[in-house]
C-alpha cells in the first residue's frame, strides 16, 4: 500500500472510531484473549423499518492466519 493510500485509510479509520468508540472498546475486548479455532462469530445487521438478519461464521485455521496477517500489516 502506497503511502497516501495508507495515510487516506488511516484517517479513515480514526473517524470511524471516533463515530463508533464502543465497537472498538468491543474488538479490543474481545481479541485481547485471542481468537481460537472453533469460536462462533456472530452478526446481526437491523435496518430501521426492517426485521433483523443473523449470520454467523465459526473460525477456522485459515480464518486465523488472515487475520494475523491482517494484525501484521498495521
Amino acid at each position: 500500500m502506497n503511502p497516501a493510500s495508507m495515510m487516506k485509510f488511516m484517517a479513515a479509520k480514526n473517524k470511524f472510531e471516533a463515530n463508533h468508540p464502543k465497537f472498538f472498546a468491543f474488538i479490543k475486548a474481545v481479541f485481547s484473549k485471542g481468537i481460537d479455532e472453533g469460536t462462533i462469530i456472530e452478526i446481526t445487521v437491523t435496518r430501521p423499518g426492517e426485521a433483523p438478519m443473523t449470520t454467523n461464521m465459526k473460525i477456522q485455521q485459515s480464518d486465523m492466519e488472515l487475520m494475523r496477517d491482517l494484525k501484521d500489516m498495521f
